[in-house]
């Protein structure tokens, strides 16, 4: 795997990368992540990613050293070589609670770290988006916001790996956690939408998800085409016999489920719905690339 290290606004390569076994975002998960891809090698809405990654910053009381001027520009940088070889990427980009001794206070870190990895990109196979993936409802629960925020991109991400484990020894492609009152969240690094009598239905925010940038975009697409779509609670069962299902993120882009726990979402395959978003939005990114 090709990687591009960007520490600090020094580049470096996988061999010399060094951060210290004292930071607090290796010895606690005390950071912050976000991660893009490029089409054309460039950022795709890098803005909104940068605006995401300084609130759940700021939700965990770090305060970055960049601007997100700086962090354009360093990734911009980063990026420098996939450009010229023509090559998408993705893009991770980490703030770190910093160097200090070992507890859990703050101010034992007096500066941040800033990381950026980018590497090679090809995308996911054809094959999940025109015959579907299938996803597995898990045992284990999301965090609750009032004990860990799922709204904060948190590099913590025991609760997210644990789930992705428990769905990938059922032979799953990804994992789907409910919160505490039973109700659907969200994929381990995926939102997720169900089509229910021509409604796009999504869980809402207050379940204790992430606010995908895909998902949003999603939201967006249906508004400009007629397209009825809204938050709502919504349970396993409504997932296994929903009409439709497809879940969404920044890699996956808009990815359709043809079964769930080993059974086939209506009559399994792509949907007409899924279709129609993947068109849009496939549509979009040509749109913003100015195809």
């Amino acid at each position: 795997m090709l990687y591009h290290i960007n520490i600090n606004g020094k580049l470096t390569s996988v061999k010399n990368a060094r951060i210290s076994i004292f930071d607090h975002g290796f010895l606690y998960g005390d950071s912050v992540y976000e991660t893009l891809v490029t089409y054309d090698g460039r950022p795709f809405y890098l803005k909104e990613h940068l605006k995401r990654l300084e609130r759940s910053a700021k939700a965990i009381h770090i305060k970055p050293t960049w601007s997100s001027e700086k962090y354009e520009k360093e990734i911009l940088k980063t990026l420098k070589k996939f450009q010229k070889l023509k090559k998408e990427a993705i893009v991770r980009i980490m703030l770190t609670r910093g160097e200090g001794d070992i507890g859990l206070d703050p101010d034992l870190c007096k500066k941040p770290n800033n990381i950026i990895l980018a590497w090679e990109f090809k995308g996911y196979p054809q094959k999940y988006y025109k015959k579907g993936i299938n996803l597995h409802i898990v045992s284990v629960r999301r965090n609750a916001p009032n004990a860990l925020n799922p709204a904060i991109k948190s590099c913590n991400f025991l609760n997210n790996i644990l789930a992705f484990i428990e769905a990938k020894n059922k032979g799953a492609f990804d994992g789907v956690m409910l919160n505490q009152k039973g109700y659907v969240t969200e994929g381990t690094t995926s939102n997720i939408f169900i089509v229910k009598n021509n409604v796009l239905l999504t869980p809402k925010l207050e379940t204790g998800i992430l606010s995908g940038i895909t998902r949003k975009l999603v939201f967006e697409l249906c508004r400009k085409n007629n397209i009825n779509a809204k938050e709502a609670n919504i349970t396993a069962q409504d997932v296994l016999r929903a009409d439709e299902c497809f879940i969404t993120s920044t890699t996956k882009e808009v990815m359709p489920v043809s079964s769930c726990n080993g059974k086939k979402i209506n009559q399994g395959g792509v949907r007409p719905l899924t279709k129609t978003l993947i068109h849009l939005y496939r549509e979009h990114v040509n749109k913003v690339l100015g195809h």
